[in-house]
């Protein structure tokens, strides 16, 4: 490649926060919010085997922005090879003007941006502010508390973006500022305070503080690459699970053939029992992307998906296969007629 046509200094800004905090939410306000004339790349990590959050933006637009998924847990994993591959292949067809990663909620962020250390050091990326949404609720919950990813997120944090503001108690904000107080290294961590995730352009302008290495001690075990896509069965869906973190999760995804019923569904995300589901379906009356997170479920109309998915997570293990019978029950005029279990465990 001469010269000329190397990437060189993109801008590049890791966006993270717990499960359920509107990272997705606050990176499509910023891609509505982009400049016309910039093309942006946007690279997503799941904690899921499925990949779900890539279809919940507005499709790719070529030209302008460029989504990609790492699916299968953290992405720094097997050092960081899943996610180098991605970053690669996604640098080279986009050639943006700006990066957003989104690592998992479950993920390690200082991890992910250690993997990111030879393309800062390459001259590829500017590392600018690592941005983490927080939910000031979540304070006083011992779930999070004990958690070290959720503490490590907000210490990689050059900017706390609190998130959900317009649901928040009289207290919650303090409690949350409290808490900053102690982290860090006697500096307050600076923060702003937003609804419905509507993070500034530019707050992604913000430096980055953390100190670039030449490696991690992080390790998970290898898992499929990120341009692999396995071949739906003869039945038309495949399920696939994963755990870790004091979580598990069970994915599935179907056949684009599959049509369901709108209202079946609905029903469905309303009354499961996970802690956070979202899913993108192929409906008798469009296409559309749920997205239910602290018991609220939001229902947003998509222009398109190549098949339709679903993920659930859950800290306690729920009944997959039961759940797997009810995604079959909502396909419109009784289509699912066998309902046979293919799945992977990881």
């Amino acid at each position: 490649m001469a010269a000329s046509q190397l990437i060189r200094g993109v801008p590049a800004n890791v966006i993270t926060g717990f499960l359920g905090v509107g990272k997705t939410t606050a990176i499509r306000h910023l891609l509505e919010s982009k400049p016309a004339d910039e093309r942006w790349a946007v690279l997503v990590n799941e904690f899921g085997e499925v990949g779900v959050d890539g279809a919940l933006f507005e499709p790719e637009q070529e030209g302008n922005i460029y989504i990609r998924e790492v699916p299968g847990g953290c992405m720094c994993c097997a050092a960081g090879l899943p996610m180098q591959v991605a970053l690669n292949q996604l640098l080279a067809k986009a050639r943006p003007h700006r990066l957003i990663i989104e690592p998992t909620g479950l993920g390690h962020p200082r991890e992910v941006l250690a993997a990111l250390s030879d393309a800062v050091r390459g001259g590829v990326l500017d590392l600018r502010g690592t941005l983490t949404l927080v939910d000031a609720r979540c304070i006083e919950d011992d779930r999070y508390l004990r958690s070290e990813t959720f503490r490590q997120q907000l210490e990689v944090a050059d900017l706390v973006v609190a998130n959900k503001s317009d649901l928040y108690g009289p207290e919650d904000l303090q409690n949350l500022q409290r808490f900053l107080s102690f982290l860090g290294e006697g500096a307050e961590k600076p923060l702003q305070v937003v609804e419905q995730g509507r993070i500034e352009l530019d707050w992604l302008q913000l430096p980055c503080s953390f100190q670039v290495s030449s490696g991690s001690d992080h390790h998970h075990p290898v898992t499929q690459a990120a341009d692999e896509v396995e071949l739906l069965p003869e039945c038309g869906y495949l399920r696939s699970e994963n755990s870790g973190e004091g979580y598990y999760s069970c994915g599935w995804r179907f056949s684009p053939e599959f049509i369901f019923d709108y209202d079946a569904l609905f029903s469905l995300f309303s009354g499961t029992d996970a802690e956070r589901i979202k899913g993108v379906f192929i409906t008798e009356q469009g296409v559309f992307g749920f997205n239910k997170a602290d018991k609220v479920l939001t229902v947003l109309e998509l222009d398109d998906t190549l098949e339709s998915r679903v993920e659930a997570i859950n800290q306690a293990r729920l009944d997959w296969d039961a759940m797997e019978s009810s995604w079959i029950a909502a396909l419109a005029d009784n289509q699912g007629t066998e309902t046979k279990v293919f799945y992977e465990s990881k």
